[in-house]
C-alpha cells in the first residue's frame, strides 16, 4: 500500500518540478504539477492553478499535486496504477466491472451527498480538495458506478443522471 507522506514533506519545491510547470504553462497556458492540459477543462473558471496555488487549485489538497511534489511524476504514475488495482479489485469484489483508469477531479464534483436511514444525507469527501476518479457504465443498468479515492481510502456509489440519488456502495481506508 501507498500512502501519501505527511504534510510536513510535501512542499519542497524542486528545480525540476518548477522547470516542469514553466514547460507545461508555454505548453497549455497555466502552469501545472502533474502535466494536465487545463485548456479544455470544465473547471477551469474555479480553477486557481497549480502554479500559483503550489499545488491546490481549489484551496485544498490535491492528490497529485501532493505525491509528485514529494516522490516525482514517476512514481505517480506508479501510485495511479497501483491505486487503479485496488478500485478494481474491490469493483470486482462487488460484481462491478472494472475501471479504465484514474482521473484528477475536484471534490465539489464528485462530492456527493448520500441519504442516511434517518431522513438526513451526509457527503464524505472535501469539496476543496482534488481526488483521483472513476466512472463505470454498467450494460443494461441505468445508474453508474462512481470511484473516488486517495492515499488514504476509496470509496464506490452508484448514482443516476447527474448524481441523482446517490448510494454508497463501500468505504475503504487504505
Amino acid at each position: 500500500m501507498t500512502s501519501i507522506p505527511e504534510k510536513g514533506l510535501l512542499f519542497r519545491h524542486t528545480p525540476c518540478i518548477i522547470e516542469q510547470n514553466k514547460k507545461d504553462k508555454a505548453v497549455h497556458g497555466m502552469g501545472t504539477i502533474c502535466g494536465a492540459n487545463c485548456d479544455h477543462c470544465g473547471f477551469r473558471e474555479q480553477c486557481a492553478g497549480c502554479e500559483k496555488t503550489c499545488g491546490s487549485p481549489f484551496g485544498g489538497k490535491c492528490v497529485a499535486a501532493e505525491y509528485i511534489k514529494a516522490k516525482g511524476k514517476e512514481e505517480y504514475a506508479g501510485f495511479k496504477q497501483a491505486l487503479l488495482a485496488e478500485v478494481n479489485a474491490l469493483l470486482a469484489s462487488c460484481g462491478y466491472p472494472a475501471a479504465a483508469a484514474l482521473t484528477e477531479l475536484p471534490g465539489f464534483y464528485v462530492n456527493l451527498a448520500y441519504p442516511l436511514p434517518g431522513g438526513e444525507s451526509v457527503k464524505f469527501l472535501e469539496d476543496k480538495n482534488v481526488y483521483l476518479g472513476a466512472q463505470v457504465e454498467v450494460a443494461g443498468q441505468e445508474r453508474c458506478v462512481g470511484a473516488v479515492a486517495d492515499g488514504g481510502f476509496i470509496l464506490l456509489c452508484s448514482y443516476g443522471e447527474n448524481g441523482a440519488v446517490p448510494e454508497l456502495l463501500a468505504y475503504r481506508k487504505r
